[in-house]
């Protein structure tokens, strides 16, 4: 049905961008209409501008004689108020539900809870801590927007494999609502954050960094199949982060 409905509607729409934009972000677009999970592709491109205005604000605060600790907690921070903290939410949420209930309803019924719990805090700070940390490694190194850009990419292009892999573990939600995305579209993400990668930071890293995410986002479905029955927007959310430290340290080890 994915398939049909790709080739009925078309593969590739340029509006779409706007529409992952809106989802992704705080971003002030207006969406044009609504394509759910046939838009999805474009989320490494969400991931692009996101990081050319992280990268932007970090080497202006590097050109102004900030510290590259401190240009890395600045580029955390503007990430965080261009995506509303989104990603963040999801992981925290997913830490605390996976580790905190005993059982598959239990544990959905605490990832929906807002409050957070001591799983959701020490995962939030540990991811905190590793991408300032790699950013900071990467900074003093004088490489700025080329890391920034291909942790963006490659980190956004698993979350739409995991939609189409994995059935929605909830009938309602954010990841319900987006539907589930052809192969086609998982195949054509996959290649836009690829290359990207590739693009900024080189074959040999790009190709480690690549195949590292591709292995812990498969490890994070593993673990959500296993103990909610499938994938949620949380999931999601925390697979970006995930894959995102991921891309940073392996970056931040071979400079």
């Amino acid at each position: 049905m994915e398939n049909q409905n790709e080739n009925a509607q078309g593969l590739f729409d340029p509006r779409d961008i706007s529409r992952a934009l809106g989802l992704l972000s705080r971003l002030p677009v207006r969406p044009d209409g609504q394509r759910g999970a046939q838009s999805v592709w474009a989320f490494p491109i969400v991931g692009l501008i996101v990081a050319l205005i992280v990268g932007s604000g970090a080497a202006l605060g590097l050109a102004m004689g900030l510290a590259p600790a401190l240009a890395a907690g600045l580029a955390l921070f503007l990430q965080i108020m261009i995506t509303g903290a989104m990603h963040e939410d999801g992981l925290a949420d997913t830490f605390d539900g996976l580790w905190g209930g005993w059982e598959a309803e239990r544990r959905l019924e605490i990832m929906k809870d807002s409050r957070i719990g001591a799983y959701g805090v020490i995962a939030l700070n540990l991811s905190l801590v590793m991408r300032w940390a790699a950013l900071w490694a990467l900074f003093s190194q004088g490489a700025v927007f080329a890391p920034l850009v291909a942790a963006a990419m490659l980190s956004r292009a698993p979350m739409v494999v995991m939609m189409h892999l994995m059935a929605s573990a909830r009938s309602k939600g954010l990841a319900a609502s987006q539907g589930r995305p052809g192969r086609q579209t998982a195949l054509l993400t996959c290649g836009i954050g690829l290359i990207g990668g590739l693009f900024c930071v080189g074959l040999g890293a790009g190709i480690v960094a690549g195949a590292l995410c591709a292995l812990a986002a498969a490890g994070l479905g593993a673990i959500a199949q296993t103990k909610i029955g499938g994938q949620t927007g949380d999931i999601l959310g925390a697979s970006q982060q995930i894959c995102e430290i991921v891309v940073l340290s392996v970056l931040a080890s071979m400079v």
